[in-house]
């Protein structure tokens, strides 16, 4: 996990930015009800689009070895539970499980408005895709740090979605795809703009052009 030095009283713009960001992290209002929408994330827009100014601009990098088993992911999470369960269960309500599996609830999925009451039919989502980590710096990381990105529950990195709407984003960043529910645009960009800028992730000039105009739907 990346961190920050507090050496000296004086911070540099852009790390001041990002604690900045990270200070206001909390559960942002959203579709559906409070414990359908816990991921964390950011709730001031002001601090969001200060953090947004600070994200380097870089064309993406090239996908040469890259693989998912690279960013090892749902790793257990006490238990014997793993990662995927955690969010299952933290996204929805009125959860069965048996164990630590799964076997029934419900979840609203903001990307689309779905509610699902199948397991199957929800998706774990990477709020920034492993892949599009990979073309904005994390080629360039060990193997642990990208699996500490990959199951990250401290951002707002993972969310339980709907599959078809999980599977119609890929690997896509905003300015290729964005959530069908135009309600939830303002706390997707809040969300994607906190893991880039914890995570110091590059954005492209288009990536950035389309979270600024998500973020104007903020109210």
């Amino acid at each position: 996990m990346p961190s920050l030095s507090l050496e000296s009283t004086v911070l540099s713009p852009r790390i001041a930015s990002i604690l900045l960001s990270l200070a206001l992290i909390s559960g942002c209002s959203g579709p559906g009800s409070p414990s359908q929408t816990t991921s964390k994330g950011p709730a001031n827009s002001g601090s969001t689009k200060v953090s947004l100014q600070s994200l380097r601009i870089a064309d993406p990098r090239p996908m040469k070895d890259y693989t998912r088993d690279r960013f090892a992911h749902w790793n257990k999470a006490g238990s014997n539970c793993d990662v995927r369960d955690t969010v299952l269960e933290r996204d929805g309500k009125n959860i069965n499980k048996t164990g630590c599996n799964i076997t029934g609830g419900e979840w609203f999925s903001v990307y689309d408005g779905q509610t699902l009451t199948d397991p199957l039919k929800v998706d774990i989502d990477h709020m920034v895709p492993l892949a599009n980590a990979w073309r904005s710096g994390a080629d360039v990381w060990d193997d642990k740090k990208r699996s500490a990105f990959a199951n990250d529950l401290e951002r707002p990195q993972l969310r339980a979605v709907s599959a078809s709407s999980n599977r119609s984003k890929g690997d896509q960043d905003p300015s290729q795809w964005k959530p069908p529910s135009k309600d939830f645009w303002c706390q997707y960009a809040q969300e994607w703009i906190a893991v880039k800028s914890f995570w110091e992730l590059t954005v492209t000039k288009d990536e950035k052009a389309a979270l600024t105009e998500m973020l104007g739907t903020c109210s």
